[in-house]
């Protein structure tokens, strides 16, 4: 059995392909903005995902190379694993998903949160094969809107709205 071609060997990639992953966008929340007067800062969010993410993964590591270590041919983990074929409906998804990721952090400033959010989350989730167009619209604008809402006055911290700047402003009078 050629343990670099079972599920339990690409696990442990995946795992580490995500601790640098998380040590990197770690390093990155350093260039976040200190703002004044706030209790929680912007980076504080980013790192405890960052924190979740990297003890999933340390945990997914583990578990990969002690199966590597004691797996038998019937074990499920050492199946050989499928190969990636970017002609799969799946995984075209993923990448457009992985794209659109990118597109979201690009348009961020410059169209504001709620406002790139609603697209992003609008086409992902026609991707992913919803059709009841209201509820999409609805979703794609309540859920953005919502966590702006707790992100900018429970927690205080600062996100950009874009040109929707004016809501910011009317909700910030109330």
């Amino acid at each position: 059995m050629d343990k670099k071609k079972t599920k339990a060997w690409s696990n442990m990639i995946g795992a580490i392909v995500f601790i640098i992953f998380s040590i990197w966008a770690w390093i990155q929340t350093y260039d976040f903005k200190v703002v004044t007067g706030t209790v929680v800062q912007p980076s504080v969010f980013p790192r405890v995902m960052i924190i979740g993410m990297l003890i999933f993964s340390v945990v997914l590591l583990i578990q990969s190379l002690v199966k590597l270590k004691t797996m038998k041919p019937e074990d499920e983990l050492a199946q050989p694993t499928e190969s990636i074929n970017p002609m799969k409906k799946d995984v075209r998804t993923a990448y457009i998903v992985i794209l659109l990721s990118i597109m979201f952090v690009v348009l961020f400033q410059p169209l504001g949160y709620v406002l790139d959010a609603f697209i992003i989350c609008f086409i992902i989730m026609f991707l992913i094969g919803k059709r009841n167009w209201l509820q999409m619209i609805l979703v794609s604008l309540l859920v953005p809107f919502g966590m702006y809402l707790i992100f900018h006055k429970v927690l205080t911290v600062v996100i950009p709205m874009g040109p929707l700047q004016f809501l910011a402003d009317l909700i910030d009078s109330l």
